[in-house]
C-alpha cells in the first residue's frame, strides 16, 4: 500500500515538476541573455553584485515554489547565518545537479567554480560571466581568481569531488581548494548535502521521473583554518567527509533494538 501511494503520489507532482524545470530554463535564457547585454557596460563591482544576487534570488524562487506545490522538501536554513560572512569557503559533497543551486540560493554573494563548458552553455554563460563565476580551464587562472575574490569579501562554493558522486560515500578529491584557503588566508566551511533520492545524480537522465517529493537537507560540518601544507590539510578535509558521511550511513543500516517491554 505505502508502495502504491508513493508511486500515485510520484505521477501527480511529475507534470508541475517538470513544468517548473521548464520555467527555470526560460528564465535562464531570458536573464542570460540580458546578463550579456549588460555585462560590457556595468562597472566590474556592479555587475559582480548584480549578477549574484540575480542567481540568488532565482534559485531561491525555483526551491520556495518547488516546496510550496509539494514537489521537494528543503532544509537549507543552516545556511542562512552565513550568508553575510565575508571571505569564506564554503565546500560540501556532491551527490546531484541540484546541489550548486541549493547551496547559491541562500548565498547571494558565493560564486562557483564552473566547467568552462557551462561557462559558454546559453542558458548559465552570460549571467555567470556577469556574476565573475570562475572558470576551471586553467588551473592557474582558476586559483588566482579565486583568492581575489575571497580577498574581495566573496564567498565561493566548491564541490571538491569536482563532479558528482559516483564511489560511494564521496569521489576522491581534487585538488585546489586548500591552496586557495592558504593563499587567500580563507577558513573552509564544510556543508553536507542529504538526499534519499537518486534524482539527477551521475547518470541520472533529466526526463526520467523520480520518485516525489524530493527531500534535500543541508547542515553544516566542521570548519577548517587554512594551513601552510595546504596538502596535509586536502588529506585531512577528504578523511573528514568520508569518515562523517560513511560512519552515517553505517548508522542508518544498523537495526535498533526493540524498546524495552516491547512485545
Amino acid at each position: 500500500m505505502r508502495r502504491l501511494l508513493q508511486i500515485a503520489t510520484s505521477v501527480a507532482l511529475a507534470p508541475p515538476l517538470y513544468v517548473l524545470l521548464v520555467g527555470l530554463g526560460v528564465g535562464s535564457l531570458g536573464w542570460n541573455l540580458v546578463a550579456t547585454l549588460l555585462n560590457p557596460v556595468l562597472p566590474a563591482e556592479v555587475g559582480r553584485t548584480l549578477g549574484r544576487r540575480a542567481i540568488s534570488g532565482a534559485y531561491r524562487t525555483f526551491w520556495t515554489v518547488a516546496t510550496l506545490t509539494g514537489m521537494m522538501r528543503i532544509d537549507a536554513r543552516c545556511l542562512d547565518a552565513l550568508r553575510d560572512e565575508p571571505g569564506l569557503i564554503l565546500t560540501a559533497n556532491h551527490p546531484t545537479m541540484l546541489d550548486a543551486l541549493l547551496m547559491v540560493a541562500r548565498l547571494p554573494r558565493s560564486a562557483c567554480i564552473m566547467k568552462a563548458t557551462l561557462m559558454r552553455n546559453v542558458f548559465l554563460g552570460g549571467g555567470a560571466k556577469m556574476a565573475r563565476y570562475i572558470c576551471n580551464d586553467s588551473a592557474h587562472t582558476m586559483i588566482r581568481l579565486a583568492v581575489e575574490d575571497l580577498r574581495r569579501g566573496g564567498q565561493l562554493v566548491v564541490f571538491p569531488e569536482g563532479t558528482r558522486t559516483v564511489s560511494s560515500p564521496l569521489n576522491a578529491f581534487r585538488p585546489g581548494v586548500t591552496l586557495i584557503a592558504k593563499l587567500a588566508q580563507a577558513p573552509i566551511q564544510t556543508v553536507f548535502i542529504d538526499t534519499d533520492s537518486p534524482y539527477l545524480g551521475k547518470g541520472w537522465p533529466l526526463w526520467r521521473v523520480p520518485p516525489l517529493p524530493l527531500v534535500f537537507t543541508l547542515r553544516l560540518g566542521q570548519r577548517f583554518a587554512p594551513m601552510q601544507d595546504s596538502a596535509l590539510l586536502m588529506q585531512q578535509l577528504e578523511h573528514y567527509f568520508r569518515h562523517t558521511l560513511r560512519t552515517e550511513k553505517e548508522t542508518q543500516r544498523t537495526p535498533h533494538p526493540p524498546a524495552r517491554g516491547a512485545a
